[in-house]
């Protein structure tokens, strides 16, 4: 199956500005289940820009701008294969992973930096929170971290929200809701506020608003389960990760991952407004491989 992903990101300005370099994550990770068959960047006003790999693997392209405009536009098109069939994790009694969490020697340093809590300030508003939350099933790791998402699904609601930056859990919890965004990095904390290593992760979710080119990015969180590596869980729909999840990047913080970030140099007041839309779109496609899966 391939998808069409054609992300827009629009600034306009009231008068010129000057930007400063501007860091991008909108290329999809790679791996067993995706390939990347083509990448376009388009930007407005002319730019050249370089690629890189970041400490937690994400491809990050850096735009240098080479003259001021009053309106700046990036544009990511991308085609890529899903590779199929996608097989959904099945539990077997060798490789559960038991509540609470052991994780290997060789793994714990890299595990460490995933289990520290990104919001220490919001460590008591996270802690008091989780006294109402019931594990149904104690015994393992996985079941625990299921009953997490959920409990924020229904404890909790969607908002969309169109300003910038990430609310801080205790933020979420006072308002009752946030966006994805606002409810994955709740999740992070709370799983690590249970000892449990996770980590942010930023993308795209196929759904019918993507389709229509009325999407906007999405967030939620992975979790590291020993023996069976890293598992998303979208606490927005209460559900674990699918192949409708496309990621473009992870980070231990909400920060590390952000689409577009950069700056500008103008007036006070120069800023006029932003707009996000983004379109994803799938396709059979008949030459993708198949993998054949042996149990």
């Amino acid at each position: 199956m391939k998808i069409h992903i054609v992300h827009q990101t629009h600034y306009v300005y009231n008068k010129a500005v000057h930007f400063g370099p501007h860091r991008l994550v909108l290329r999809p990770r790679e791996g067993h289940d995706l390939r990347v068959e083509s990448m376009e960047l388009k930007i407005e006003p002319a730019a050249h820009f370089s690629w890189s790999r970041d400490v937690f693997g994400n491809s990050v392209a850096t735009v240098e701008f080479e003259e001021p405009a009053d309106e700046l536009l990036i544009e990511s098109n991308v085609t890529a294969v899903r590779m199929s069939p996608v097989a959904k994790h099945k539990t077997h009694l060798a490789g559960v992973t038991p509540w609470p969490p052991v994780y290997d020697p060789l793994e714990r340093v890299a595990v460490k930096a995933y289990q520290k809590l990104s919001y220490s300030k919001d460590a008591a508003a996270v802690k008091a929170w989780l006294e109402n939350f019931r594990i149904r099933k104690p015994d393992h790791a996985e079941d625990v971290v299921r009953n997490l998402n959920e409990y924020i699904y229904d404890e909790l609601r969607y908002i969309r929200r169109e300003e910038k930056g990430v609310l801080t859990p205790a933020q979420t919890l006072e308002r009752g809701g946030g966006s994805c965004r606002d409810l994955a990095t709740l999740l992070l904390e709370a799983a690590r506020a249970l000892g449990i290593a996770a980590r942010f992760a930023s993308g795209y979710l196929e759904c019918q608003a993507a389709e229509l080119g009325e999407a906007s990015t999405h967030a939620w969180a992975e979790i590291y389960h020993p023996g069976r590596g890293w598992a998303g869980y979208d606490p927005s729909i209460g559900e674990e990760t699918t192949s409708r999840h496309v990621v473009t990047g992870v980070s231990n913080h909400p920060r590390g991952v952000m689409p577009v970030s950069g700056s500008y140099y103008g007036k006070a007041g120069a800023f006029k407004s932003m707009s996000i839309a983004v379109t994803v779109r799938p396709e059979a496609d008949k030459s993708a491989p198949a993998i054949k899966l042996i149990t």
